[in-house]
C-alpha cells in the first residue's frame, strides 16, 4: 500500500498531460483544418497551453513528480486568462475592453466560435480547470 500515494501522482499527472494534450489538439484541428482563427485572448491562452504539454509529457516519460509548482504557474495563468476571457464572452464584462478587433476574429461576437455548441472560451476555462485539479493531487517527492 506505501506505493498508492505515488500511483494517484503519476495517474494525476497522466491526466493532466492527456488533458493538455486534448487541447493542444484540439486548438490546432479548429485553426488549421476547420480555419477558424483565434482572436487575441485566445492566442493568449494557447501560450500558456502549448508549453505544457512539453512539461507534462516530459514529467511522464521521465516519470518526474516534482512538476506541479512550474506547471501549475503556467495553467494559473492560462485559468486567469480564460477567466476574463470567458467574462467578455458572458458579458459581465463590458464589451469597450475586449480585445477582440472588429476586424479579426472574435470569440465574443454573436458569430462565437463553438465547439459542439460550447464557447471556445469556457472550454479553455474548464481544460485549465482541470489540469489544475490535476497538479493539486499530485502528492510526491518534490525534493
Amino acid at each position: 500500500m506505501r506505493d498508492a500515494p505515488q500511483s494517484r501522482s503519476q495517474t494525476a499527472l497522466l491526466l493532466a498531460f492527456l488533458t493538455a494534450l486534448a487541447a493542444t489538439l484540439g486548438a490546432l484541428f479548429i485553426g488549421e483544418v476547420l480555419g477558424k482563427m483565434p482572436c487575441t485572448l485566445c492566442w493568449y491562452q494557447r501560450i500558456a497551453m502549448f508549453p505544457l504539454v512539453v512539461i507534462l509529457g516530459a514529467a511522464v516519460w521521465r516519470d518526474d513528480l516534482t512538476i506541479p509548482l512550474p506547471a501549475a504557474l503556467l495553467a494559473s495563468a492560462g485559468l486567469g486568462l480564460a477567466v476574463w476571457h470567458s467574462g467578455l464572452y458572458a458579458g459581465i464584462i463590458p464589451q469597450t475592453i475586449a480585445p477582440c478587433t472588429k476586424d479579426g476574429p472574435s470569440c465574443t461576437d454573436a458569430a462565437a466560435q463553438t465547439v459542439m455548441g460550447v464557447p471556445l472560451p469556457y472550454l479553455s476555462l474548464a481544460v485549465f480547470a482541470v489540469i489544475l485539479a490535476c497538479l493539486s493531487q499530485m502528492k510526491g517527492n518534490r525534493a
